[in-house]
């Protein structure tokens, strides 16, 4: 029975630190990924940049570091995490292949929100589409032509040239080239 409980205190003695080390590194993280997300929230409202834009970065930055901290948090237990960081890299790359198309829509929209070739009011033509820009999404952008709903994915209007017809409420439609 003597036996028995020193065993167990001397198991206590070697999980205590390290279980401890797990829980202040998830904490660490957790609280890192909150002032990181309201410093980039703060600064993108400062830049005066797009919400979506801005609410994208906060969240992939807080996530991204809640996975690190996660991480690191296991490798504290004494768990192997080198064979879980390749799966990761490796589910990474087939997701990215799979998801290429939506990613390439996400990509344009970051670019289309940051170098604003066109705005919301803006009448443009694109791909033989014509019509006022209602919204710009993280996904694709809604024309409204002639009363009709257009959807023109990110990408077609980051890699086609853009004709902006009319700069929403100017009188004197200027035509403008663009390659984005």
């Amino acid at each position: 029975m003597e036996n028995i409980i020193q065993i167990l205190l001397d198991e206590t003695n070697l999980w205590l630190p390290r279980v401890g080390g797990f829980v202040a590194i998830i904490i660490v993280s957790i609280a890192l990924s909150k002032l990181i997300k309201g410093a980039i929230t703060k600064g993108c409202e400062r830049l005066t940049l797009d919400t979506h834009l801005s609410s994208l970065l906060a969240r992939t930055s807080s996530i991204t570091l809640i996975i690190f901290g996660f991480i690191t948090a296991l490798g504290t237990l004494g768990i192997n995490v080198s064979a879980l960081v390749a799966g990761l890299g490796l589910t990474g790359f087939a997701l990215g292949f799979a998801l290429k198309d939506t990613i390439s829509n996400l990509l344009s929209g970051i670019l289309i929100l940051l170098y604003q070739p066109f705005k919301i009011g803006n009448t443009i033509t694109v791909s033989g589409y014509a019509g006022e820009v209602v919204s710009i999404d993280l996904r694709y952008t809604e024309l409204d032509g002639e009363g009709n709903r257009i959807l023109i994915p990110n990408s077609k209007l980051f890699t086609d040239p853009i004709t902006v017809l009319h700069l929403g409420g100017n009188n004197n439609p200027a035509t403008k080239g663009k390659n984005s």
